[in-house]
C-alpha cells in the first residue's frame, strides 16, 4: 500500500502566458489563485488545495513536472530514500520556491520526466464550502472540470519506469499494452488511488508530454465540452468517444501552446486486488478509441 494520497499538480510550460491563462480560465474553466512574474497558479472548482495547475512561461511547450501529495513528512522521507536507492537523481525544493507550497522532493524518472513528492500546500477550500454544501457553485465558466485527473507521458523503457512506480512508489498497474508476441511493453496504466489511472505511459520519445486529463461529471458534460471547444474556435482532435482502456469517455483538444488536454469521465474503479487488464498492440486502436477502432495520426505524433 502506498502512502501517496493522490495526484497533486502539473506544471505546464506555455509560450504565451496571458493567452494561456485566458484559455485555461475561459475554455477549461479553472480559477486563478495566484500569480508570479513567469507563473500563474490555477485550480478546478472542486479542489481544496491552492492549485493543481501551474502555467510556466517558457520557450518550449511541455511538462515541467508532475507532483503527488504524500501522507506526511515521515512517509516523504521514506520514499526519498527508496527513490535514491533505485538510482534516481534527487534534489530538494525549498519551501516557498513556488507560491503556497512547502518543501518537495524532486527527482528524474527513467523516462526522463521530472516528478515531485510533497506533503505541504496551502488549502484554500472551495466556493461550495464543506458545511451543508450545494452540489456545485454558481458562476462556473467553460468546461468546468471537478479536478485534474491524470496525465499521460511517453518514454522508451516502459518496463523499468513501471517497475519504479510499482516497486518504489506503491502504484498498481491497472492495464497494459504489449506487443502481439508478448515480448515488449508498449503501454502502462498506473494507479495509486482507486481510479483507472493516475498516470500512464505509452511507447515514444523520452521526456515528452502527451496530455493532461480533467475530470467532468458525465457523458453529457463531455459532449458539452466539445460544444464549448467549437464556440471558442478550439479544434477537437477527436470528437467525443469512449476508451476501451479504462472505459473512460473522452474528448481531446489542444491549448494555445500545443499541449493536449482531455475532458474525461466515467471508467471503472480499481481496488487493491484488481487484476491487470492486458491489450495487445494490434488492438491498440480499439483500446484508445473504442468506436472508431483506429488511432488518428496526431495522437502518437503531437507531443510536447
Amino acid at each position: 500500500m502506498s502512502e501517496i494520497l493522490r495526484l497533486g499538480r502539473l506544471e505546464i510550460r506555455v509560450l504565451d502566458l496571458d493567452e494561456s491563462v485566458k484559455y485555461y480560465t475561459d475554455v477549461i474553466g479553472l480559477e486563478v489563485t495566484g500569480r508570479e512574474e513567469n507563473r500563474v497558479y490555477l485550480k478546478a472548482w472542486d479542489e481544496y488545495d491552492h492549485h493543481s495547475i501551474i502555467l510556466q512561461k517558457a520557450d518550449t511547450a511541455g511538462m515541467d513536472h508532475m507532483a503527488f501529495k504524500v501522507k506526511d513528512i515521515y512517509e516523504l522521507e521514506k520514499l526519498e530514500y527508496k527513490i535514491e536507492q533505485f538510482g534516481c537523481t534527487l534534489s530538494r525544493i525549498s519551501k516557498g520556491t513556488r507560491l503556497a507550497e512547502g518543501e518537495a522532493v524532486r527527482f528524474q524518472i527513467p523516462t526522463g520526466h521530472y516528478m515531485e513528492l510533497y506533503t505541504d500546500i496551502e488549502q484554500v477550500g472551495t466556493k461550495t464550502g464543506n458545511l451543508n454544501p450545494h452540489p456545485w457553485p454558481d458562476g462556473l465558466k467553460g468546461i468546468a472540470p471537478h479536478r485534474l485527473d491524470h496525465a499521460l507521458l511517453t518514454g522508451d523503457d516502459l518496463k523499468t519506469v513501471t517497475r519504479f512506480f510499482t516497486e518504489v512508489l506503491g502504484f498498481r498497474q491497472t492495464e497494459r499494452i504489449i506487443t502481439v508476441d508478448g515480448e515488449e511493453l508498449v503501454g502502462s496504466f498506473l494507479s495509486v488511488t482507486n481510479k483507472g489511472h493516475d498516470l500512464a505511459f505509452v511507447k515514444g520519445p523520452d521526456g515528452k508530454f502527451h496530455h493532461a486529463g480533467f475530470y467532468v461529471d458525465n457523458w453529457y458534460e463531455v459532449l458539452k465540452a466539445a460544444d464549448i471547444l467549437t464556440k471558442n474556435n478550439v479544434q477537437a482532435e477527436v470528437t467525443p468517444t469512449r476508451h476501451g482502456i479504462t472505459r473512460g469517455l473522452t474528448v481531446y483538444f489542444f491549448d494555445p501552446s500545443g499541449n493536449r488536454n482531455e475532458a474525461y469521465t466515467s471508467g471503472y474503479m480499481s481496488y487493491a486486488d484488481f487484476p491487470t487488464i492486458t491489450w495487445t498492440e494490434d488492438q491498440i486502436g480499439t483500446g484508445i478509441f473504442y468506436h472508431r477502432r483506429e488511432l488518428v495520426e496526431s495522437f502518437s505524433k503531437a507531443l510536447t
